[in-house]
């Protein structure tokens, strides 16, 4: 059986299994079930939220229902980003945090992640916990009466999650500065625009008129072409694109730099070492990081560990090795001495702090990274496997490594969020390393493709 859970926790096609009302009924009883034993709290509750997807009010409806079935309050703060959920769930010690997203997907698909009470992703063994015990429910032990949940308030969510975020901005000299967000039409539409205001930036905005089906449309972080020429033509200081949850950030420099999860560290890393903000000095990457970034953090003496992709794998890397700071070159950055998750916001205030202690501009900053040549095609699967289990595959692979030898390396892995198969070929010339991942790619469309 397909395991139900990914790398980011449960995604697919809205109202098509796993993502039915029925399924999300029964996993909000699960959840509880499986973390009440856990739980410390008197009366524990639930945190939902949501991004603005039109499957969003049903499936939180019936993810709720099944919450309040298993004797739990639910503290409903609607549309919210992904970290403000995680961030509310610490707050507030609530048993679990639910957020509704399917994050960067198109807004056809939706899913669900879930935090534990400390704000952090779900290791393996609890969502596997989770989804046994989905297929497994009894409704012999229900509460009846009072024990049954109900809702509880959530007025000030979002400013107090504006009021974390705020806090963590600390700039070493003034800094206004005329920046423009593009917000997806999701989530970051909820709380980025008074949050830049409210810190005395010059803002202008695009994609903040969510509709239930624009998420992610041609626009934010998967997009961030159209930033990059607002940028531009405004003559702004910089721009921010967040994804439809955001939980991840792209950012412009003054130029139309296009700087994304690779240089953020490198910037973030740069700054909080001068601070002595980066102790112990260790970043945590995944191996889809570019082959740049490890170097560029070991000339300034940065020891980098490496981890599967997944900023969860990426939080217990950091955990393992006492690291403040990781992320992922998609834009999921954690700053561990401030919060427990990937947040899009957060980390565009950190890219704002190093502006402000280098004192010059975020383009001068990108000069700490020069990024090797990569080449990076997804690969839609009509039959979801593995690629790497396939021969033909299995030679275009060891093609590729051949030509390259130590000069480059060569990733191919089956995505955990979208029914794709990611092939990744980094080298010392853009010309080489092309027809190699080209080559890779087709053959995993012609073992995997339609028939």
């Amino acid at each position: 059986m397909t395991r139900m859970f990914g790398t980011d926790g449960i995604r697919g096609t809205a109202n098509v299994e796993p993502m039915t009302p029925e399924t999300a009924l029964a996993l909000g009883q699960a959840v509880v079930e499986v973390l009440y034993p856990t739980a410390t709290a008197a009366e524990p509750c639930v945190v939902v939220g949501r991004d603005t997807r039109q499957s969003g009010p049903m499936l939180e409806a019936a993810l709720t229902a099944g919450l309040y079935s298993a004797g739990i309050n639910v503290l409903n703060v609607g549309v919210l980003p992904t970290p403000g959920v995680a961030y509310l769930t610490r707050a507030v010690g609530a048993l679990a945090g639910v957020m509704i997203s399917a994050s960067h997907n198109p807004y056809e698909d939706n899913g669900i992640k879930i935090f534990c009470t400390a704000g952090t992703k779900l290791d393996d063994a609890l969502e596997d916990a989770i989804e046994a015990r989905i297929h497994s429910l009894s409704s012999d032990t229900r509460p009846t009466g009072k024990g049954i949940g109900t809702p509880l308030a959530s007025a000030d969510s979002t400013q107090r999650y504006i009021s974390f975020l705020k806090s963590t901005f600390r700039p070493s000299t003034p800094l206004t500065l005329h920046i423009g967000l593009d917000c997806a039409n999701g989530a970051a539409a909820s709380v980025a625009p008074a949050l830049f205001e409210q810190l005395g930036m010059q803002v202008k905005m695009w994609h903040a008129s969510p509709d239930g089906v624009n998420i992610n449309q041609q626009c934010g972080a998967l997009y961030p072409e159209f930033l990059q020429q607002k940028v531009r033509d405004e003559k702004l200081d910089l721009g921010f694109a967040f994804d439809g949850d955001a939980d991840r950030l792209i950012a412009i420099d003054h130029t139309g730099g296009i700087l994304d999860g690779d240089y953020i560290l490198a910037i973030c890393a740069q700054a909080m070492l001068k601070q002595e903000l980066l102790f112990p000095p260790v970043v945590v990457n995944t191996v889809m990081a570019n082959l740049g970034l490890e170097h560029a953090l070991r000339k300034q003496g940065i020891v980098v560990h490496q981890t599967q992709v997944g900023d969860k794998y990426v939080m217990q890397a950091m955990h393992q090795h006492g690291a403040v700071l990781g992320g992922e070159q998609s834009g999921h950055i954690i700053f561990l001495n401030h919060h427990t998750t990937g947040d899009g916001l957060l980390t565009a205030i950190q890219v704002l702090n190093a502006v402000s202690t280098q004192r010059t501009s975020l383009a001068e900053l990108a000069q700490v990274l020069y990024k090797f040549p990569q080449v990076l095609i997804n690969v839609v699967l009509y039959q979801r496997d593995d690629p790497l289990n396939y021969p033909q595959v299995q030679h275009a692979l060891q093609q590729a490594e051949d030509a390259l030898g130590d000069d480059g390396r060569v990733l191919v892995r089956l995505s955990g969020t979208e029914p794709v198969a990611r092939v990744m070929v980094e080298g010392p010339e853009q010309a080489l390393i092309e027809p190699l991942a080209q080559g890779i790619a087709q053959a995993i469309a012609s073992e995997l493709g339609p028939v």
